[in-house]
């Protein structure tokens, strides 16, 4: 009885929030949008609270959008098909194999071997892996492939929790650092070309971004390890000969960064081999059920795929199309034009800070490609620096990192289930801040003067 009372207290708890952001919505939104706040601030306080289980939270999207107009069922159910789904569907195949045979044994040894047995170096060393890995594939597929190596290093479940979200936290921090890495970068380039504005080389655009990945890579690794810092990383691994089992699966793995990495554009140099992601990964996970692999048993297995993580996928597709159905995601860009009055430093400011929260309840894509062209014709009609504000506005959009509907990483790092809402919140607002202060900075201080004259 009193289990039940706790889960009705937060219930109303979620509900009175979203009463709140409501009547807060309608000072600066319609009643449609001010009510779509409204539903998102329920869900968010819902999945932090944890008063529902995960799956069932995400799932609540497909009843409340139809009912308050939104979206259809239809078009509400679609975005839990979404294709990067199966991406994620064929890389938590992956992991499972992995851990199946004990190869993340045999690799977290080696990565202790490299590294000092400190919390501290071992969250360096995986960001660091994980921001390099997603400067060539996507941030998705990076942190498919770590995230379970990660927590396998420890059995303590403070450090677990911390390598979880180095990993995660590491690959949208590193996306950043080449045109390729993350979609946002691709839309800057597109819109660029298109208002026939200079294309940004793909070595100046390393040059610039680099400060700013390293400083928010040492940032987020000192972050993390405040509380663990005196804490041993024990070493309690016997490693027996390697199995077949795991060789098939080293080999499977090593096939499919190779694949990846070829298949990763790089203009003008290299156009890719065009294949999805989504049907590489998906594909590499199927192949572990057929012979002569045979590691997967689907009886025994398919209970292991965390079907909550990919309910809160869709959830989050459906409330980024909503944000678009309602128009609410051009009445946060259009307000973008009363600030052109300010100075272009607070209007940087302004930018990014209403950039990277939007992004947390929203795709980055999706914003990116609303947002992008609003900033242009903004700075365009106020005389300054186009490039520069577009830049900052495409980077932050990477820069989520306190719910796990803002970015995949993020939603991965869930998955894993040593990470829970709430210490994404506590760790992402310190770290969003933190993105807006360095990218501010950076701009106005390193390109103006170097690259933006």
């Amino acid at each position: 009885m009193n289990e039940n009372f706790v889960v009705v207290k937060k219930i109303v708890i979620a509900i009175f929030i979203g009463i709140v952001v409501f009547f807060l919505g309608l000072q600066f939104f319609n009643q449609e949008q001010s009510i779509l706040l409204a539903l998102i601030a329920l869900l968010v306080t819902l999945w932090t609270n944890e008063a529902l289980p995960l799956g069932v939270v995400s799932l609540l999207p497909i009843i409340l959008f139809p009912a308050f107009g939104f979206l259809s069922t239809k078009e509400t159910t679609v975005n839990y098909a979404h294709p990067i789904i199966y991406l994620f569907l064929g890389g938590f195949l992956l992991a499972i194999a992995v851990e199946k045979t004990k190869l993340h044994v045999r690799i977290a040894d080696k990565i202790l071997n490299i590294f000092p047995n400190t919390p501290r170096a071992m969250i360096l060393s995986l960001a660091i892996t994980a921001g390099l890995l997603s400067a060539i594939l996507s941030n998705t597929t990076t942190t498919l492939l770590l995230i379970t190596i990660a927590i396998f290093i420890t059995e303590n479940e403070k450090l677990k929790l911390r390598f979880a979200l180095a990993i995660a936290y590491g690959a949208s921090i590193g996306g950043i650092l080449t045109p390729i890495g993350t979609p946002p970068n691709l839309i800057l380039l597109g819109i660029m070309e298109d208002n026939g504005l200079e294309a940004i080389p793909f070595f100046q655009w390393m040059v610039m971004v680099a400060p700013l990945s390293l400083m928010m890579i040492v940032s987020m690794s000192y972050l993390l390890s405040i509380g663990v810092k005196d804490v041993q990383v024990a070493r309690n691994i016997e490693l027996p000969k390697m199995t077949n089992n795991q060789k098939k699966v080293s080999l499977l793995l090593g096939a499919l960064i190779l694949l990846l990495v070829v298949n990763a554009p790089i203009k003008p140099y290299w156009n890719g081999l065009g294949l999805n992601e989504s049907g590489i990964l998906l594909g590499f996970g199927l192949v572990l059920f057929m012979p002569p692999f045979s590691i997967l048993n689907w009886i025994e297995d398919h209970n292991k795929i965390p079907y909550a993580i990919i309910m809160l996928f869709g959830a989050g597709f459906s409330i980024a199309k909503a944000f678009m159905a309602t128009g609410l995601a051009d009445q946060i860009a259009s307000y973008l034009l009363d600030m052109t009055q300010l100075s272009p430093l607070l209007l940087l400011f302004s930018i990014a800070f209403l950039v990277t929260f939007s992004t947390e309840i929203t795709s980055n894509t999706a914003l990116t490609s609303i947002m992008l062209p609003v900033i242009y014709s903004v700075t365009e009609q106020a005389g300054i620096n186009t490039t520069l504000f577009m830049m900052v506005a495409t980077l932050c959009a990477s820069y989520a990192f306190m719910l796990p509907i803002a970015t995949p990483p993020n939603a991965i790092a869930m998955s894993s289930g040593v990470v829970h809402v709430k210490d994404m919140l506590r760790f992402g607002l310190v770290l969003n801040l933190l993105g807006i202060f360095f990218i501010v900075m950076i701009a106005e201080f390193f390109w103006k003067g170097l690259f933006f004259n």
